[in-house]
């Protein structure tokens, strides 16, 4: 049956002088046309061969959602179109600024990572878990009639200043509508000059979120393509913008003092990243300091070692290894922090140690992907963040040991890898922290390979909420542990034990509906 058309569309159709000269005035009056063409909406973002998979994300009723989803797939849909399509949905409505949508929009990426782990029949479960998430939040929000993206027209330039420089002024002068139309225009270049551009104004402050979420957009855009740029960067800008008008603390401007003065003192302006080979005992030694320091303490150390020519990748790695020390030593939530999902002694979500990790990790690759003044300026602003982490939201994590304690290691005397994959899982089930952290690190140090554990971790990544972090923390693991060295990679696993463990117990909604329409 062809599907009638709504009254916007009627009139977007034949067009308001067409409709009144057709039935007259009087009759259009009558049937309130004349105000709908008075109040017509504005205009709405559409995104073409992507759209009609874009609007089932959003109007679709989220218990009707996955059958639609398996059917999609079942008629030629891959994984990585409904991921397009669930992304510029969250966009759309969102526009960066729920905090339950834009944390979905940062599990998009880790889930389509962690399908590619999988077997092919189990492959669209992660996907599934996020896109059901997606839809259930736009339906919450109020779907279409919640969207917050409009097209944008291009602003203009003066003459001769930075794409950067100007569209960070505009987001400290809280301008919505200029930051937009300016980072509008930035993105009519390269998607790299955008991002680029947009990483001066996310630089302004080191809070998780602003972090994490322009890089989980672009770590995306190379799933699923470039050519979405705009949109799913431009949701960065609103988040700046938004931020500017919160309640501060004193550290809040910090950053946007300190990053040019850093990168003024140690003359990284115009220089090149080093290539300067750092050995294991540097990056320890680098990652202590980082740890013990205070933030601007850390920043100065990261810019002297820059200034030295170190290579990027090895203080990234110092930086990745002061923020998994959190995860290790956190004596978990107090009971002032205990909520539903987050219970006394937990440590997953968005505790200190699990943000710690995304943040370093984010801030990681987009020195790996930014320009040489972006690529200076993520690591000093990580060091700077991994330090504030340490300080600024409580606890004694200097002092604190971290897991797992040497009273777990000697009550862990298996040496066989499969029995140790038993009890770990044992451990997990039973949100036994440090016994799965001590089997896990056993397991390491004897030398067995990591697939199996990392295979263990997955299935519970898929399975368990994880309080909208599980899919993103589990992504950050591979990521560090894939670049890490031999000497500390098996520190991120032991890390990922710890969380898992605390976050069994709470499956992720749509899962076992899944699992049920796909037969795993």
């Amino acid at each position: 049956m062809k599907k009638s058309r709504t009254r916007r569309e009627f009139l977007a159709e034949v067009g308001s002088g067409m409709l009144v000269a057709t039935v007259g005035y009087e009759v259009a009056s009558g049937l309130s046309l004349t105000s709908a063409l008075a109040e017509e909406p504005p205009e709405m973002l559409s995104f073409g061969a992507l759209e009609s998979l874009v609007c089932l994300m959003q109007e679709t009723p989220v218990d009707r959602l996955l059958p639609l989803l398996v059917a999609q797939l079942r008629s030629g849909a891959d994984l990585r179109k409904l991921t397009a399509a669930a992304a510029l949905a969250n966009a759309r409505t969102f526009g960066g600024e729920d905090y339950v949508g834009f944390h979905t929009m940062m599990a998009l990426s880790p889930a389509l990572h962690l399908a590619q782990e999988l077997p092919a029949e189990t492959a669209p479960l992660p996907v599934f878990k996020v896109l059901y998430r997606n839809t259930n939040r736009i339906q919450e929000q109020g779907g279409r009639k919640a969207e917050v993206l409009r097209p944008v027209a291009p602003g203009t330039s003066r003459a001769g200043s930075a794409g950067g420089a100007e569209l960070r002024a505009a987001v400290r002068g809280k301008d919505i509508h200029a930051a937009e139309e300016m980072f509008a225009r930035i993105a009519q270049g390269s998607p790299g000059d955008a991002f680029n551009d947009l990483l001066w104004a996310v630089q302004d402050q080191t809070e998780v979120h602003r972090v994490v979420l322009p890089y989980r957009a672009w770590d995306l855009l190379g799933l699923i393509g470039m050519e979405q740029a705009h949109t799913l960067l431009r949701q960065s800008v609103r988040y700046c913008v938004k931020a500017e008008s919160w309640p501060h603390q004193s550290t809040w401007k910090e950053p946007r003092a300190l990053l040019p003065q850093l990168l003024e003192a140690h003359k990284l302006e115009g220089l090149a990243p080093g290539t300067r080979a750092a050995d294991d005992h540097w990056v320890e030694q680098m990652s202590q300091t980082l740890f013990q320091a205070d933030p601007e303490q850390a920043a100065e150390a990261a810019a002297a070692a820059l200034a030295e020519g170190i290579a990027p990748s090895a203080l990234g790695e110092a930086i990745s290894l002061a923020a998994n020390q959190l995860i290790l030593r956190d004596q978990g939530r107090t009971p002032r922090d205990e909520v539903p999902g987050k219970p006394l002694g937990s440590v997953h979500g968005d505790s200190i140690g699990v943000h710690a990790s995304d943040s370093a990790n984010a801030w990681r690759n987009m020195a790996r992907v930014g320009n040489p003044r972006n690529c200076f300026a993520s690591l000093i602003l990580g060091a700077y963040q991994v330090a504030l982490d340490r300080t600024a939201r409580g606890g004694d994590f200097s002092h604190w040991q971290p897991l797992p304690l040497q009273q777990h290691l000697d009550q862990t005397k298996e040496t066989d890898p499969a029995a140790l994959l038993r009890q770990a899982d044992e451990a997990i089930r039973g949100n036994l922290q440090a016994r799965a952290s001590a089997i896990v690190q056993r397991y390491g140090e004897l030398g067995h390979p990591s697939r199996p554990v990392f295979d263990l971790m997955l299935r519970y990544a898929v399975s368990e909420d994880g309080a909208l972090h599980a899919e993103k923390f589990y992504r950050t693991v591979s990521e560090e542990f894939a670049a890490a060295r031999d000497r500390f990679r098996w520190r991120y696993l032991v890390a990922l034990a710890r969380v898992t463990a605390s976050e069994y117990g709470r499956p992720a909604a749509g899962v076992a509906e899944a699992r049920e329409l796909l037969k795993t």
